[in-house]
């Protein structure tokens, strides 16, 4: 269920169903790199300003789910504008500082974005442009990321599949909104 916040930017309504945290587990596959099955962890969050914070987490996972060591982390800011345009500037742990443009799409919430702009540090790795799509699907968020390299062209390497965590003041408010039940819960089911 998406819930639009009363202290949320009015500009941000349409980014709405991105806000909260997300975890679940997905693919990584690159040429040059490890394949590898990865966990993640995914925050958006607001403070009534037009833009929403943006921090990921991912972590390669055994052949049994288990944590096995850090993959990538990044950290951005998105913004939309009247015409559903999309913006955002992300920081990644490898030393890549990107700008991205795309677009909402029209009456779903699936947003579609590529990389504008690349900078990176010395220490990075090969790294010439990318592209995402973020999809909010049967109430999980969806994504795929496709990435460049001066060697690579363009290709998937990365996707996941994401569930919202609730927190227990949610669960209040749920509790809260199912109205007049029996206290015991048993005679609703009479």
């Amino acid at each position: 269920m998406i819930q639009i916040p009363s202290d949320l930017n009015p500009g941000l309504v349409p980014l709405a169903f991105l806000l909260g945290t997300w975890e679940g587990a997905g693919v990584s596959d690159f040429p040059g790199a490890e394949k590898c099955n990865f966990g993640q962890s995914v925050t958006f969050s607001h403070d009534g300003r037009d833009f929403l914070e943006y921090h990921s987490h991912s972590w390669v996972l055994d052949a049994d789910g288990n944590k096995v060591r850090p993959l990538e982390s990044e950290s951005g800011y998105w913004r939309i504008d009247k015409d559903r345009k999309v913006e955002i500037v992300m920081v990644r742990d490898q030393g890549v500082v990107e700008v991205w443009y795309g677009e909402l799409a029209h009456q779903k919430p699936q947003i579609d974005v590529a990389t504008d702009a690349v900078a990176r540090t010395e220490a990075s790795g090969p790294y010439s442009g990318g592209k995402r799509l973020y999809g909010y699907v049967n109430s999980d968020l969806m994504w795929v990321g496709e990435k460049a390299t001066p060697e690579v062209p363009l290709r998937p390497y990365m996707s996941a599949h994401l569930k919202k965590v609730v927190t227990p003041e949610e669960v209040a408010e749920m509790a809260r909104n199912l109205g007049d039940l029996p206290e015991d819960g048993i005679a609703f089911f009479k």
